[in-house]
């Protein structure tokens, strides 16, 4: 690697000084509304969202920071990077305080999550999941194809389709994805479409790293249950060829698991 010079250096510290300033400004507003849930947990879940989307935010300012890096100095910036790898997780986490870890289960078992959140439209939480799924992309792309964190980014995106599913209330969502008369109808037909897309790629992502790194019988079970939570989907979009499909290919990857687990070649 090239020697950075002393005039490079200055003109990334320059330029990159009022972004980490931004970002210190964010955090201490973050301490702010934790400790304020902690005295008042009325509407807390509403502040969670909030909370969520500002992480989002300093993480894009994170990957900023490396993105001035890499123009002035032409070095990535790790640290910046996994700053940003950490906001992203606590933007998860702060939405899966609100809906539930939980990959595949009853609808009814969600409601009251999604009580808790009735007044949060449709529209924002789509916006919510896409800003979230990009930033993900963003810090993907900004790591590299050769990345050490490449299969810890399949729990990330796996956690994350986790909330994106669970923030949308499917049973509301089967009616108005059918009906167009419908104010949300837009809005839950993209982000149905987009939910659907996710679990599809978690899954071939969990088996993909089950096959090619891990060998842990775990990544392949959260690969069958995202195609059980894509099928529970099917099902209650009354899309029954999908969701026989769906089954099929379940049971062929479980028949593959447990193939394996005889054989002895699974951690």
């Amino acid at each position: 690697m090239a020697k950075i010079s002393d005039e490079s250096r200055f003109e990334f510290n320059t330029k990159s000084k009022p972004i980490k300033a931004e970002i210190e400004e964010m955090l201490k507003k973050e301490k702010e509304i934790v400790a304020v849930m902690k005295r008042d947990t009325g509407g807390v879940e509403y502040k969670k969202l909030l909370l969520a989307e500002q992480m989002i935010y300093i993480a894009t300012l994170y990957i900023q920071i490396n993105s001035l890096s890499m123009y002035i100095m032409k070095t990535r910036n790790n640290d910046m990077l996994n700053d940003a790898r950490k906001m992203l997780y606590k933007a998860i986490i702060y939405l899966e305080e609100i809906v539930s870890t939980t990959v595949d289960c009853p609808y009814t078992d969600l409601v009251p999550n999604w009580e808790k959140i009735a007044n949060t439209p449709v529209e924002k939480r789509y916006y919510l999941v896409r800003k979230l799924g990009l930033c993900i992309q963003m810090l993907v792309d900004a790591f590299g194809d050769n990345s050490k964190w490449k299969w810890s980014f399949v729990e990330m995106r796996g956690r994350f389709t986790v909330v994106a599913k669970n923030l949308i209330d499917m049973k509301k969502a089967s009616k108005d994805f059918f009906e167009p008369s419908s104010p949300e109808y837009d809005s839950t037909v993209l982000y149905v479409r987009l939910i659907k897309k996710l679990i599809d790629q978690s899954a071939q992502d969990y088996r993909d790293k089950y096959e090619l790194s891990s060998r842990r019988i775990d990544d392949m079970k959260m690969a069958i249950n995202f195609l059980l939570a894509l099928r529970r989907i099917a099902i209650v979009m009354n899309d029954k060829d999908e969701a026989e499909e769906l089954k099929k290919k379940a049971a062929v990857w479980k028949g593959k698991m447990e193939a394996d687990q005889k054989s002895g070649r699974v951690s």
